[in-house]
């Protein structure tokens, strides 16, 4: 008896998983809801003043008028209004090929920040409608663009949390700067080294490193690093 409970148990949450994805991915817009051609959201740049200023980001268009002093003609971002130019919320490209909806290229990290900005602006900005092109197609429905922005994303925000967990089991160093003196690091525990930070390769495209103190008999691990001009005991290093 406790193997039908069992098996009726997994088909009930395999059903219900599944209605999930399907509603998520397949859900229809509301019927108020406009779909915009880019042609009819770049009317809405900030240049006629009788229309709202309009932009979007990962197809979701959004009515940012409350803020015509940064996205109005002359504004600081009016490079984002009357288009999508998702690229450039983390490229800082704002001219040309840069100002583009495309994705192509950018580590989940950058993909993350996109559609932490989305989020931002569904928080902050009214939401009107979806933009007909890489991201939604003619009936308002996602496309594998976008399904695959947010799956993107979603594996940048695991790569972080575990790069949190790992950078949290060695103690970072201590830092301080001046003007007159410069900068130094050092451990009240340990030795100052420099530490590739590998998961951040997927999160941003480049690879960092963070100073972290090591004890001194695991100093002859691979990939530690001695800061330039620091002895190889020393407790504090310039930078």
């Amino acid at each position: 008896m406790w193997r039908i409970r069992s098996l009726f148990m997994v088909i009930t949450l395999a059903v219900g998983f599944s209605a999930f994805l399907i509603s998520f991915f397949l859900k229809p817009p509301p019927p108020s809801m406009r779909l915009f051609t880019a042609e009819e959201l770049a009317l809405y740049n900030g240049s006629d003043e009788s229309l709202p200023i309009l932009l979007a980001i990962l197809g979701s268009v959004f009515d940012v008028s409350k803020g015509k002093n940064h996205y109005g003609i002359g504004g600081a971002y009016n490079h984002f209004a009357g288009r999508d130019a998702s690229r450039a919320f983390v490229s800082g490209n704002f001219t040309g090929d840069g100002l583009t909806d495309s994705l192509h290229g950018l580590s989940s990290g950058e993909v993350k920040s996109i559609v932490d900005w989305r989020d931002f602006y569904l928080r902050t900005y009214k939401f009107i409608g979806r933009l007909m092109g890489r991201y939604y197609d003619k009936q308002g429905q996602a496309t594998k663009h976008l399904k695959g922005a947010e799956v993107k994303a979603a594996r940048g925000a695991q790569l972080l949390e575990k790069q949190k967990m790992e950078e949290n089991k060695l103690p970072s160093c201590n830092s301080r700067w001046s003007q007159n003196e410069g900068g130094e690091v050092w451990c009240d525990n340990g030795y100052p080294r420099l530490v590739q930070r590998p998961v951040e390769i997927a999160l941003t495209g480049k690879m960092s490193k963070s100073c972290t103190c090591i004890k001194e008999e695991e100093l002859d691990q691979p990939g530690l690093e001695i800061y330039q001009g620091c002895d190889y005991l020393a407790k504090t290093c310039p930078v």
